[in-house]
């Protein structure tokens, strides 16, 4: 399975309807694991962007499908990046050719 983090950023909506922002995030890792999508944690943070979606899935149209629909509910902007661990990133620079 690959690794994604989405970066959050709260809409005027998402602020407004702050206090449910936890049920929010509920509902959305039960939506994203019937979709095929494992979230592994999320969390709020403090700085530019305002939480942190960390998770994997197997396809990037499965990811797309969910953050699609997480942002059409207007609460978050969202920011996908994929993300590769030691023994991954390892098998990429192997590959890098030397410039």
């Amino acid at each position: 399975m690959a690794s994604y983090l989405t970066l959050l950023k709260f809409t005027p909506q998402g602020l407004q309807n702050i206090h449910e922002s936890t049920h929010r995030a509920a509902a959305f890792q039960a939506a994203a694991k019937k979709a095929g999508v494992k979230v592994t944690q999320t969390l709020w943070t403090l700085g530019a962007y305002d939480g942190v979606i960390v998770f994997e899935a197997s396809d990037d149209a499965a990811v797309a499908s969910v953050m699609v629909g997480l942002a059409a509910l207007g609460n978050v902007q969202v920011t996908t990046l994929r993300a590769f661990n030691a023994p991954e990133f390892e098998v990429i620079v192997a590959k890098s050719p030397r410039l």
